[in-house]
């Protein structure tokens, strides 16, 4: 597992999740799941779509502290619909990103498109909680798991109609792959320093398997870089900071768009 920030990170998650679960048990949430609803596919939005932007609602983050802290999500999703995105990515956590699940629930009625919970998923306490808050796909980070674990939780994820996007940073962790990945995401940035290197998806592009959808997460906020991903073989895009910390996320989104012709 990666140290430094990652580790901070992870070992406060696994003490906010048993305090959760203290408070609203498993069991209570299983039996709040009723007759579920039927989830959205991020994997076939990405792949009809010509730019395949996943919009990202964060607040804040570990490395540029505020972003936009005062953010609503109910008024920045939509515009990321309007805007042309192809699916939303909600960051729930809620010390080092300012998020919480409430913006998920918030969200989920006010868009047509695909959600992602975006989280540092350690227990299947949080994919119950990512489906009764309306999530259609979660993030498995292999940096933060081990190989069981990682497979473990995207089996109680597709159980629970959701697809699985795993998040890896090095070749080593495509050990991580397993039959419930739906989704590769190549993550730019070093979750253990968050440095953010782009060329990262670049190197990883030539070990990626062809039969999954390949998802560039982190640092991209040129044109050029995102035409470049795309020539790639990438067809995800996780951007959040790039439109987050501009005045109008919608507008920054749609400036973007154009400028990559899309």
């Amino acid at each position: 597992m990666t140290t430094d920030i990652l580790h901070t990170i992870v070992a406060h998650k696994r003490t906010e999740i048993a305090l959760q679960e203290e408070a609203v048990s498993q069991d209570f949430l299983i039996q709040q799941l009723g007759t579920p609803r039927p989830s959205k596919s991020m994997k076939q939005a990405l792949a009809a779509s010509p730019s395949g932007i996943i919009a990202e609602f964060k607040r804040r983050s570990p490395s540029k502290g505020d972003i936009a802290p005062q953010a609503d999500p109910t008024v920045i999703v939509p515009g990321y619909e309007r805007a042309g995105a192809s699916g939303i990515s909600v960051l729930t956590d809620p010390k080092f990103f300012g998020g919480n699940l409430k913006d998920l629930q918030a969200v989920r009625p006010l868009t047509h498109l695909p959600v992602l919970r975006k989280d540092f998923i350690v227990s299947p306490y949080q994919l119950y909680q990512a489906k009764l808050a309306g999530a259609d796909v979660v993030l498995l980070i292999a940096a933060a798991l081990t190989v069981d674990e990682c497979k473990a939780l995207g089996k109680l994820a597709h159980q629970l109609e959701m697809e699985v996007l795993l998040e890896i940073h090095t070749e080593k962790e495509l050990d991580y792959l397993h039959e419930h990945v739906d989704l590769i995401g190549v993550n730019n940035r070093n979750l253990g320093t968050f440095h953010t290197d782009v060329e990262n998806s670049f190197r990883l592009a030539r070990k990626l398997p062809k039969e999954l959808l390949w998802v560039s997460e982190s640092g991209i906020s040129q044109p050029d870089t995102f035409i470049q991903l795309r020539e790639a073989g990438f067809r995800g895009f996780l951007m959040g900071e790039t439109f987050m910390k501009t005045p109008s996320p919608e507008k920054a989104l749609s400036d973007f768009l154009q400028a990559v012709a899309l």
